[in-house]
């Protein structure tokens, strides 16, 4: 299939979509990125999961560095204090008969990990909660870090190399689909946080292929999403990666927000927590394979506090209503690059809680952003206001 005719499957199935045909379908919260014990999290899956299951999360994941939560695993518990009492506040919720523990030859603490087998059943309710195997596959090219997320992955897979960091990432990608294609299995890859460690440029991205999704918003306080003076912002490379994917005749990139949390006792900027940024998908079923598809057609928006009462999206105009709060104010935004332009503008915006956009003619595609005046104590920056992103689409298109 020609990238124009799947682009086109794409664009129909998401209009369609949005036109009230798929009328079960309902918006699900969840998170692609998170970390545990079993690579460099700071807490038991148990306790991860009941952390986001009880914060109203319909689906989560975790996502460890290359592994997954398999096979017989014992950590060594750290002697501070901290992690210390998280031990005891596990083992009291769970109890000895769930929690294997024992002394080694030095008095030190140390405890089987539950593969995600063992904790499942514990937490899945259909319809209700979703655990979605993920894996984090964590190289680098020179001093450049290179983390791709692979969500629904089946099989544990070795991060590749390569011989530039474009080369380095587009390994790790056909590896991922690889496993999709043949599992018959859909398996979802995603760039994480390209600013950590200034290691992906929107030039390394400029030449992959099959590459549908990158993290816009990362809530590890180490990503640099904004930036700084000599690199661009994780917007920013979004909208230049876009320009030059349609000239290429590629599917549109779609940009998600995630926790990448990896501290769960103390809470403050300089840790990475958990409820810092998620997704809203709409779709018809809380299963893997419904996520993924509602995702591939774009039909879901990234958020960091802002939530959307109504998202409809036609050929030619946008609606949206945010779920307004006391005494917080909104701004919607209509972004896009005309076919006269370099670079992305602001088209129009709103101030309030609901607006209908008319795309004008002329931009080759179109996005929508919603800010807030209202932040939040638990991201890294809290000078940084409560956002949300809707996915770019191209307007009226041929």
């Amino acid at each position: 299939m020609s990238n124009k005719i799947f682009l086109g499957a794409i664009l129909l199935a998401f209009f369609l979509h949005n036109q009230g045909l798929c009328q079960d379908s309902k918006w699900f919260k969840g998170n692609l990125h998170a970390h545990s014990y079993w690579s460099d999290g700071d807490q038991f899956p148990e306790m991860i999961m009941e952390w986001y299951k009880s914060n109203e999360y319909d689906f989560t994941v975790l996502s460890d560095h290359n592994t997954l939560a398999e096979g017989e695993k014992w950590i060594t518990l750290s002697e501070k204090e901290y992690l210390q009492k998280g031990f005891r506040d596990y083992l009291k919720k769970y109890g000895e008969d769930w929690v294997t523990h024992k002394l080694d030859s030095e008095g030190h603490t140390k405890v089987k990990l539950k593969t995600l087998k063992e904790y499942r059943p514990l937490f899945e309710e259909d319809g209700e909660f979703l655990i979605i195997q993920s894996e984090e596959l964590t190289t680098n090219f020179g001093d450049k870090p290179i983390h791709i997320n692979a969500t629904n992955i089946q099989q544990k897979i070795d991060p590749r190399n390569g011989e530039s960091v474009t080369e380095v990432i587009q390994n790790n990608i056909d590896a991922i689909l690889e496993q999709r294609t043949r599992l018959h299995v859909p398996i979802m890859p995603h760039i994480n946080h390209p600013n950590f460690g200034y290691g992906i440029t929107a030039d390394d991205f400029i030449p992959l292929h099959d590459v549908r999704f990158f993290e816009v918003y990362n809530g590890h306080p180490a990503v640099h999403n904004e930036g700084d003076s000599t690199h661009l912002g994780t917007e920013e490379m979004w909208d230049l990666i876009n320009n030059s994917y349609l000239q290429e005749k590629k599917p549109l990139l779609y940009g998600v927000a995630t926790d990448d949390s990896h501290h769960y006792h103390r809470f403050d900027k300089s840790y990475s927590n958990s409820g810092r940024g998620w997704l809203m998908v709409r779709t018809d079923s809380l299963k893997a394979s419904s996520i993924i598809e509602a995702m591939e057609k774009g039909d879901f928006y990234a958020s960091t506090g802002v939530v959307l009462k109504h998202l409809e999206i036609g050929n030619d105009r946008l609606k949206i209503e945010v779920v307004s709060e006391p005494g917080v104010h909104y701004e919607i935004q209509l972004i896009g690059r005309d076919a006269t332009s370099k670079t992305s503008q602001i088209i129009e915006k709103v101030k309030g809680t609901k607006v209908t956009f008319t795309f004008p003619d002329g931009y080759i595609w179109v996005r929508a952003k919603v800010i807030s005046d209202k932040t939040n104590q638990n991201f890294f920056d809290e000078t940084e206001f409560e956002k949300a992103w809707t996915q770019p689409i191209i307007p009226n298109p041929n």
